[in-house]
């Protein structure tokens, strides 16, 4: 048994259709034109890369070139709203075993080197400790005595 219907194509071929939120205010329809359409360029803006460095401690180094860094962030509490110390352990690839426990490190996003492995340890020069001196010296530095 079929069923056939038998509908006239008129009304149909003045259907237009619009998509406002993908092409603007621009209607596309079902009969065919001879103009042709504009064509969207891409932006050429980067892309977002959140998270691409990090700094950290090592906390761990008794694998084999790889090391657990620990990176602290400061959050604000979700109810007090007081900035409150977040910890995050990340393992890192440390290509030449360089790194000792309590080191700190930047860690750069790369591709994935195992499944938990996707930074790599860069060493961080440490800072110079410059030992500040006031413009007048104490009297227990003093050299003469009186």
């Amino acid at each position: 048994m079929s069923l056939t219907l038998n509908l006239p194509l008129s009304q149909f071929k003045s259907l237009t259709l619009s998509t406002p939120f993908l092409h603007g205010t621009t209607t596309i329809s079902t009969t065919p034109t001879t103009t042709t359409a504009p064509t969207h360029h891409r932006s050429t803006l980067l892309p977002i890369r959140a998270m691409r460095s990090l700094q950290g401690r090592v906390i761990c180094s008794t694998n084999d070139k790889t090391v657990n860094v620990e990176v602290v962030r400061l959050a604000p509490h979700p109810k007090y709203k007081r900035r409150v110390r977040k910890k995050k352990k990340f393992q890192a690839h440390d290509p030449d075993n360089q790194f000792q426990v309590g080191d700190i490190v930047q860690l750069e996003k790369c591709k994935p080197i195992s499944k938990k492995k996707t930074f790599l340890a860069i060493p961080v020069p440490k800072r110079a400790e410059s030992k500040k001196e006031l413009g007048i010296a104490l009297e227990s530095e003093s050299s003469e005595q009186v």
